[in-house]
This record gives structure tokens, sequence and C-alpha cells, in this order.
């Protein structure tokens, strides 16, 4: 079994790759953390703080830094990303369904602000991906210890702003 999370480095997906890491270790399954890049989108990017105020906008470089997060997270979880050629949320989703078809995961952790409204995912990322029947999807609402009793916290929390 896989668990694949969909990892933009927002306070959500820290809870979400922390929460899918936790989940992991107690049932000794694999973490594929994805990160989706926009190509050729430098606003997008520097709203999301993937670069420094004068870096040039590469999207190897912005993967590198992403990368270092989910190893400070999850430092045994895979990590892999893909190009959109838009920032648009369906662009985001459509790559990480094409994602989830490649690895099969049983289970998708999304954590993200749309993620806790997805009753109505118009356009949202989580309800694009939510959508398949072929895994199960945790969707990551807030940041806090697991409520599971088997399942031991991995680390220390942070705290509810960032």
């Amino acid at each position: 079994m896989t668990f694949l999370v969909s990892y933009d480095e927002s306070y959500l997906a820290d809870a979400a790759l922390t929460r899918a890491t936790e989940y992991a270790d107690a049932l000794d399954e694999d973490v594929v953390a994805v990160a989706v890049i926009p190509e050729d989108d430098e606003r997008y990017a520097r709203e999301k703080n993937w670069l420094e105020k004068d870096e040039e906008f590469d999207v190897q470089t912005i993967a590198s830094f992403i990368h270092e997060q989910v190893v400070n997270i999850a430092p045994e979880a895979s990590f892999r990303y893909e190009r959109s050629p838009t920032s648009a949320s369906s662009g985001i989703a459509t790559e990480l369904q094409r994602v989830a078809d490649d690895e099969r995961p049983s289970v998708v952790f999304l954590g993200s602000d749309n993620a806790g409204q997805i009753v109505t995912p118009v356009t949202s990322v989580a309800g694009n991906v939510a959508e398949d029947a072929t895994y199960d999807v945790h969707i990551v609402r807030y940041f806090s210890p697991t409520a599971v009793q088997e399942i031991e916290a991995s680390g220390d929390y942070p705290g509810e702003t960032r």
C-alpha cells in the first residue's frame, strides 16, 4: 500500500504529510509526497513563497526547495514533482490524478484551504482529486495530533499559525 500526499508546502499540506507519515509508520506503508509546480507562473510561485525575493523562477530550484521541506517533515517519504501548464485548480488536480493513476495509492491525503469545503468543490483541487473512486481520500482540515490511539505522534506539532 502507498499513501500519496499532495504537497505544496502550505500549513495544511504539512499537516497532511505529517498525518500520512503517522499512519504509514503504524501500518508499515510507504508515503509519496507529490508537488505540482505550474510552469512559467512566477507570480504563483512567489505567492506560495517558493522563491526568495530576488530569486529567478526555475522549476528545478522550486522542486528542490519543496523537497527539502518534505524531508524535514517526513525523511522516509519519497518525493516527486510534476509540471502543470497552468496554476488553475483544474490543471493541478489533473496532474495529481495522473500521479495517483501511476502510483495507485490506497489513500490520498489532502490538506488545503479548500479541502474543508469539499461539499462544494466546484473549483477545488481537493474536489477534483476526491472524485476518483479508485482510492480513499483523507482530508486534513487542521493540524493536531492524531486521535487514533494506536498511532503515536511522530514528533512535535507546530503551533496553529505559521
